[in-house]
């Protein structure tokens, strides 16, 4: 069975501004629908996947993701008349009469959540396709597919907890040869996804896009100073809910769409709003801390309450809050569960890939094994290299390897001498973190790394960690978890040995964590090449990872981005597939 998966709502932010115009362009991002992808699932299997914002090159996009799936087609080789089902990561049809209530929202729900519009959106971009064979997937069903259908075990307890979904915030379910059982809801009114992207926007960032800067903020801050505020804030309930009383202070129609009560409430009883070009003193630190220690504990509350309640020791999560590696860290480390798995696309994006998963459940499709690293995205041949290396001949010099050994070998002695280099191989990752194809990378022991990369090369807030890709072989001799245990996917955070972390300053963060990702032969046999030429180096099978972009643009997709982006940086030199890529020196010296 071949199901195309898509999310996104395209009318979503159209549909806003002609509503409330004038709002901070940041107020846009307060709606449903960003990140829009397409996953292409044939007879249980996710041949292919993409996030639109990696082609039309807008960060988190909710645009019809018409580029994506044509890519997903002709990487699975077939056509749209191939294609049994088209399912969609939102169903509000069961809300119909709810937004009826209200004028605007009647309106809302007709021009952009329903399933008439839905089939309206299709048919506009695929014309040919039949309505009758496109299927609305309730949101959080979507998210615990996801995470179910791709984490290898027939029984297992899933927790989605995102911002909110149609209507809920949190959903928890038991599943078990195929099927998802839902027991307990969280209603959107008590979203603590909601609360910390609200906090993120009280701060000075983006709403819905940089709730991982808070939780990079939050251990240069004191939780103390602001915890009696969030434990009021965030009540965590004996039946393992969570009720969250100041969404509830919204009455209005306008309040409720802005949330503008409740931020009258953070203005006037925790600190003044932050204006996003404004110095981050200590204040703010002690916010991010106080709220990030409190999302800490309602996970470990949620989870833990119903796995007392199942029984069931392994944990499969999804949703954007699954996304933060802090309280998934804390979540691994109170031994509630022996294994817990994070479905790597867990945000919106991710909900393409499980409304595809769950109507093949439906269809009795066979169910995944543990999903690989998800190197689902496109890959370009050849020709598209040699192009990209033709359109930009006249600024960059060309080395050719003739092997991946002797590639490895060049940029393992580059990061050893202190340079950051870009490595861009295969197909591009599905999902936020880049995993060693679309990467930057540099030497985690210098100790001005860590600043350079993100001054000259990322051009992103000093405060922000990056990330250890380190071979799982030596992982436990640098981070105190067990010898190979695997973290492919570089969503949990993990504790840098004490004898190592001046040993490894530029990934060791201000609390001594760090957001490990492992890397193994059979996940990313080039990656692990590489790390295994820069041990032979440095004695560390390690470097320090980020994604191959800057500050507020998508990871970098086509040969030709990798180049421009390589030369709008600091970035010393681009390893593209086996090419050795660095800038012209001109007769006097000087770079093109």
């Amino acid at each position: 069975m071949k199901i195309l998966g898509f999310s996104g709502l395209e009318s979503s932010v159209p549909f806003k501004k002609a509503h409330w115009p004038g709002l901070d362009e940041r107020e846009y991002r307060i709606s449903q629908g960003h990140d829009s992808a397409a996953a292409l699932v044939i007879d249980g299997v996710c041949v292919a996947a993409a996030a639109e914002e990696r082609f039309n090159r807008k960060k988190h996009t909710g645009d019809f993701p018409i580029s994506a799936i044509g890519y997903c087609l002709a990487e699975g080789g077939i056509s749209l008349e191939n294609v049994d089902e088209i399912a969609h990561g939102f169903d509000y049809a069961p809300y119909r009469k709810l937004y009826s209530l209200d004028p605007t929202a009647g309106e809302l729900y007709q021009q952009v959540f329903s399933n008439e519009a839905l089939f309206s959106s299709v048919h506009r971009h695929l014309p040919e396709f039949p309505p009758e064979r496109i299927h609305p997937v309730e949101h959080h069903l979507a998210h615990a597919a996801s995470a179910y259908c791709t984490s290898g075990w027939d029984d297992c307890l899933v927790v989605v907890i995102d911002g909110m979904g149609e209507a809920h915030s949190a959903s928890v379910y038991r599943a078990s040869n195929g099927r998802l059982e839902r027991l307990h809801q969280i209603s959107a009114l008590d979203s603590i996804g909601i609360l910390y992207s609200l906090i993120t926007l009280h701060l000075g960032f983006e709403f819905n896009a940089d709730e991982y800067k808070i939780m990079g903020l939050a251990p240069y801050g004191d939780p103390a100073r602001y915890r009696c505020f969030f434990e009021k804030a965030v009540v965590l309930n004996g039946n393992g809910s969570i009720r969250v009383p100041l969404l509830r202070l919204n009455r209005t129609r306008d309040e409720r769409e802005n949330y503008k009560a409740t931020r009258k409430f953070l203005e006037e009883n925790l600190v003044p709003a932050r204006h996003p070009d404004a110095e981050i003193r200590d204040e703010h630190r002690d916010v991010a801390a106080a709220l990030q220690e409190r999302l800490d504990k309602a996970m470990v509350h949620l989870c833990g309450h119903f796995a007392r309640r199942t029984g069931l020791r392994h944990l499969a999560m999804a949703g954007g809050v699954a996304l933060n590696c802090t309280a998934n860290g804390k979540l691994l480390d109170s031994g509630i569960f022996d294994e817990i798995y994070i479905q790597p696309a867990a945000g919106d994006d991710g909900t393409a890939l499980g409304a595809a998963l769950y109507r093949g459940l439906l269809a009795r499709a066979p169910r995944q094994r543990r999903f690989p690293v998800p190197f689902l995205g496109p890959a370009h041949p050849m020709d598209v290299i040699e192009s990209a290396l033709a359109e930009f001949a006249e600024r960059i010099e060309v080395t050719r390897f003739s092997t991946l050994d002797a590639a490895c070998e060049e940029a393992a002695r580059r990061i050893a001498a202190g340079k950051v280099v870009a490595w861009y191989r295969g197909r591009m990752e599905f999902g936020p973190r880049a995993l060693g194809n679309r990467s930057i990378l540099a030497d985690p022991g210098h100790p001005e790394m860590r600043d350079r990369v993100n001054a000259m090369v990322k051009m992103r807030e000093a405060f922000r960690p990056f990330a250890p890709a380190v071979s799982l072989e030596q992982a436990h001799l640098w981070f105190d978890i067990a010898p190979m245990t695997e973290l492919p996917y570089m969503i949990f955070i993990a504790r840098v040995r004490e004898a190592y972390r001046a040993q490894l300053p530029a990934v060791t963060h201000v609390d001594g964590s760090a957001r490990v990702q492992t890397v193994s032969r059979k996940d990313n046999a080039d990656f692990h090449a590489l790390l295994r030429a820069v041990g032979k180096l440095s004695g560390r099978e390690m470097v320090l990872n980020t994604s191959f972009n800057v500050k507020g643009q998508p990871i970098v997709n086509t040969p030709a981005e990798a180049i421009e982006t390589f030369l709008g940086t600091g970035i010393d030199c681009l390893f593209l597939e086996n090419l050795l890529l660095q800038r012209r020196i001109t007769h006097k010296g000087e770079t093109v």
